[in-house]
């Protein structure tokens, strides 16, 4: 018997699974790459903890401005075309990254990959959503998310190769030639992110356009063309009669009630919208792209080594990626609403417990502000190099006896003018420390443009006389391997839920909530809301960090996650086995 031939349209349907996979793919890595850079980027770039943390809100805020305007080009060049410019962005900002010198580059940089993320984020949602059938666009959602945290995964097994590397360094090369291999370290990094863009390029220039772009463009010869090309005759015929009928019933819905009457201020449109925004605000204010973003830290300080901070961050994305597979296959099977409400409550539980762990070891913090002012140069500079020896010389003279110099961190607060900065915490007894120089030069912006995102109420020309300031100099004792791994856990048990639950279900709900009347641009307006929350959580990070400690950040963000369940627990309803356009009159019900 002749083997039967393929079916062109399962064959397409894949290709379109595919091209989601790969867009969320890059959003993965576009958010993940930083986690395994930033160790080498703190230890070799010259910036402060203010300035690290703008490299690593950067790429936020450049989702915001891109997200912004992601409906409004997707409306008007189209879906395969904005696709295509969002996967050339990523590829163009792994060079000006890789091969940046200083903050300005930098930021740049990742920006660039921001503004890449946001349309990413926006486009391949909405043109799955638009292309998929009915049947499979769960496994579209699915696919993207599935893709997203492997991304993540990978970035964080990039990151450990290179850990890897620098350890078997660091006690058998000098402090200068260890400098250069971590300096290389955080470049072939990024450089190494680059092949999920060119991929992601590549595959979006052989789909098609979405069938319901190009019908409501006029084109419905083309809009029946890209609907055979994913699904049989008797289906594109069916949705092109429904989609002329949708579009008639508008037209006699527009002439019957008048413009004033359907307007955007209608219950069906603003009930959804403002769930939609809820629900992305809460989402990214559980932390999870700053516990992403600055997890190897984070064990670091936890009493983790380098080499055991790395692979804990890379347990923790695989943690993300095997969940995120268990609540795929649940989704349809419990419905978003048990997710979404599991999920967020284990969320909390798991922020209650590292927070309480890093607050029963910051009690024993000390301020030794005086002591570090007075060791200010005539330059208005400060150098120093945080050893054992160091650590017993500053406990001495600001007069903390009884506390052991073996195992201390040091996190300074500290401005100039308005200007604040924050060093990354320094631990005394780690190999090849690097001295700590903080200086005006380096500590202020280089320009008006990076004195606005910096603080826009500061003169910079007043900054460049004011003296350096000591704000605050905490020292403690970093707490023991033991420590480490417990808030290992509790954070394993943060993303696993996560995963379950607002990881899978968030995007579907984003789609699922929007009417079709306003979905691109309503998507884009939750989104960039979305994306702010992300931008100040991750730009206030580490200053918060170094004055409050941790555990203010994690009971902060499990204060958002109990809104989160709230809202989730009383104000969305399942949306499992409905349509879109059901759900649509159901809020016009409500």
């Amino acid at each position: 018997m002749p083997s039967p031939a393929p079916d062109p349209n399962r064959t397409y349907n894949r290709l379109l699974l595919l091209v989601a996979g790969l867009g969320g793919l890059l959003y993965g890595v576009d958010v993940g790459i930083i986690g395994g850079a930033l160790p080498y980027l703190e230890a070799t770039s010259g910036l402060d903890g203010g300035q690290l943390s703008i490299i690593v809100a950067a790429v936020l805020l450049g989702s915001v401005i891109s997200t912004l305007f992601a409906g409004l080009l997707a409306d008007w060049l189209g879906r395969k075309p904005l696709m295509v410019i969002s996967g050339a962005i990523f590829v163009l900002s792994i060079p000006v990254i890789a091969l940046s010198h200083g903050f300005a580059p930098l930021f740049f940089g990742r920006l660039l990959q921001g503004v890449s993320g946001g349309l990413v984020g926006i486009v391949v949602p909405l043109y799955l959503a638009e292309c998929l059938s009915a049947q499979d666009r769960g496994k579209g959602t699915g696919a993207f998310q599935w893709l997203l945290t492997l991304g993540i995964f990978s970035a964080a097994a990039i990151g450990i190769y290179y850990s890897y590397r620098v350890a078997g360094l660091a006690s058998s090369t000098s402090p200068s030639a260890l400098f250069l291999v971590k300096d290389q370290a955080w470049r072939r990094i990024f450089w190494m992110s680059m092949p999920p863009g060119i991929l992601f390029v590549g595959g979006s220039l052989f789909v098609a356009e979405s069938p319901r772009w190009l019908f409501r463009r006029g084109q419905k010869e083309l809009a029946r063309d890209a609907l055979l090309r994913s699904r049989s005759t008797q289906q594109a015929t069916l949705e092109m009669e429904e989609m002329e009928q949708t579009s008639l019933s508008a037209q006699h819905a527009f002439v019957a009630r008048g413009a004033m009457k359907d307007s955007l201020l209608r219950r069906k449109y603003v009930l959804p919208f403002l769930l939609a925004c809820v629900i992305l605000f809460c989402n990214t204010a559980t932390g999870i792209n700053s516990i992403i973003g600055y997890n190897t830290d984070i064990l670091l300080q936890s009493g983790l080594s380098d080499l055991y901070a790395h692979w804990g961050y890379v347990l923790f994305t695989f943690v993300n990626f095997l969940m995120t597979i268990v609540g795929m296959t649940l989704v349809d099977r419990k419905g978003r609403k048990f997710l979404f409400i599991l999920g967020t409550s284990g969320i909390i539980v798991s922020l209650l417990f590292v927070g309480t762990l890093f607050l029963r070891t910051e009690k024993d913090r000390y301020d030794v502000r005086a002591t570090l002012q007075a060791m200010v140069g005539q330059e208005q500079n400060l150098l120093l190099h945080f050893d054992a020896a160091e650590a017993r010389r500053l406990l001495e003279a600001s007069a903390l006896t009884g506390v052991s110099a073996d195992r201390l961190s040091l996190a300074i607060i500290y401005s100039y003018g308005g200007f604040t900065g924050t060093t990354s915490p320094l631990r005394s007894g780690d190999a090849g420390e690097v001295s700590l120089h903080i200086d005006r030069q380096s500590s202020l912006p280089s320009s008006k443009v990076e004195a606005f995102f910096r603080n826009p109420f500061v003169d910079l020309d007043a900054a460049r006389t004011a003296p350096l300031k000591i704000e605050h100099a905490y020292i403690g004792p970093v707490p023991d391997a033991v420590h480490g791994w417990l808030v290992a856990l509790g954070l394993y048990g943060f993303v696993a839920f996560y995963a379950l639950g607002p990881g899978v279900c968030v995007w579907l709900a984003l789609s699922e909530l929007m009417p079709t009347r306003i979905r691109s641009n309503g998507m884009s307006i939750a989104l960039v809301i979305n994306q702010m929350v992300s931008t100040t959580l991750a730009g206030i990070f580490l200053p918060v960090v170094g004055k409050y400690g941790y555990s203010m950040m994690f009971f902060l963000f499990c204060g958002f996650t109990v809104i989160y369940l709230l809202t989730t627990a009383f104000f969305l309803p399942e949306t499992k086995g409905k349509t879109l356009e059901e759900i649509e009159a159901y809020f016009e019900a409500a």
